[in-house]
């Protein structure tokens, strides 16, 4: 009898620890975006951590316990800047710096999000089936050079935002068939590569149930291929945090598809350091979470703990958008116009003095 009681002790032990262990469980990615790290290093930007020493700011988010980063493509921007020629470079620092990879592809000279989907210059006329062959063998392109150079990406985004489609008008879902084509050829591309990287179709408005399901749908019945479904969320835009979970509960079991937040973001302050006026300017831009870098580290952490309770483990990750995108002179959003500034310095994991915020290492938690 006593064998018996201790053995149904230990089941209610282990069942009882069960949800703390599902809790408790580390993100398999742990990311930020740094496309802007190459221009801010060559305009003179610097990064430390938290105590004041200088480093390297990969090897920094590394420290913090960050697993990856995000690179965006862009095909030929006024700049210079965000082509295969800065996203090799820094993949290699990344390697070293033990940290894995996604590359984001707008598919455009600039941004690329639900309201514009500008097509490249140099794609502008190109008939159709061309501009296929041309997202093809552009995406194949940057990421063969990856992997030649040893360093090849873990995941693939083909198109950053997509909610009306890609390569407008041409790409609008509008008409699917063609969203589905190109589409489909960037696909082609990441997998003639490597099979084991991952394609991520990616859409904005985390919190939009009807915009997911709409979307997704469709993609099923154009048979758009992907692997797993990524989404923007920015808890002062894109609805309250109770409608991104249920939103992303309902897609990655609906689709069953793995699910990544590929962008957040949350102020650390409303101070300006650059003189360009900041985007979030409140001083609790979501009820609960002040401007602070307390705020901003209480704010990633809870996005990350809705992500790693997904149902089923298909939560993946959370990446802080341009966290080294500090209010460096010159690095402003507009490539064509070196005197724009920059509206997000107060959103980085790196505070106006440089140094490593708390955001960090609570996102390096997760």
């Amino acid at each position: 009898m006593r064998r018996l009681l201790i053995a149904l002790l230990c089941l209610a032990t282990l069942a009882a620890a069960a949800p703390a262990a599902q809790a408790e469980r580390r993100l398999p990615i742990r990311g930020a975006d740094v496309s802007s790290l190459a221009k801010s290093e060559a305009l003179g930007g610097v990064y430390r951590h938290a105590d004041g020493r200088r480093d390297d700011a990969l090897r920094i988010l590394a420290g913090a316990g960050l697993t990856h980063i995000r690179l965006k493509v862009w095909v030929d921007p006024a700049d210079g800047y965000n082509t295969k020629t800065q996203v090799l470079a820094v993949a290699k620092r990344a390697k070293k710096a033990g940290l894995r990879l996604l590359v984001d592809f707008h598919y455009s000279d600039t941004w690329a999000d639900p309201g514009k989907q500008f097509k490249p210059a140099a794609w502008a006329n190109l008939p159709f089936d061309e501009l296929v062959r041309a997202v093809y063998a552009h995406t194949f392109d940057v990421l063969d050079a990856l992997r030649r150079q040893g360093t090849p990406a873990d995941l693939v985004q083909v198109g950053n935002e997509i909610n009306g489609g890609l390569l407008w008008p041409d790409g609008s879902n509008q008409n699917w068939a063609d969203t589905a084509r190109l589409l489909n050829a960037g696909y082609d591309a990441v997998k003639d590569v490597s099979r084991g990287t991952d394609v991520v179709l990616h859409l904005a408005n985390g919190g939009d149930n009807g915009l997911y399901r709409w979307w997704f749908d469709n993609a099923a019945a154009h048979g758009i291929r992907y692997d797993v479904i990524g989404l923007s969320y920015y808890p002062y835009w894109h609805g309250t945090l109770e409608a991104f979970q249920a939103n992303i509960d309902d897609v990655a079991t609906r689709y069953r598809k793995p699910v990544a937040v590929v962008e957040t973001g949350y102020p650390f302050t409303t101070a300006d350091d650059d003189g360009w006026e900041n985007l979030i300017l409140s001083p609790e831009p979501y009820p609960g979470y002040q401007a602070t870098p307390a705020g901003q580290a209480a704010l990633l952490s809870k996005v990350s703990d809705i992500v790693r309770n997904v149902p089923d483990r298909l939560g993946l990750g959370v990446f802080s958008w341009e966290a080294t995108w500090t209010g460096v002179p010159g690095n402003g959003w507009d490539p064509a116009d070196p005197s724009t500034g920059n509206a997000w310095e107060n959103q980085a994991l790196f505070g106006f003095d440089d140094r490593a915020l708390p955001a960090m290492r609570a996102l390096g938690r997760g």
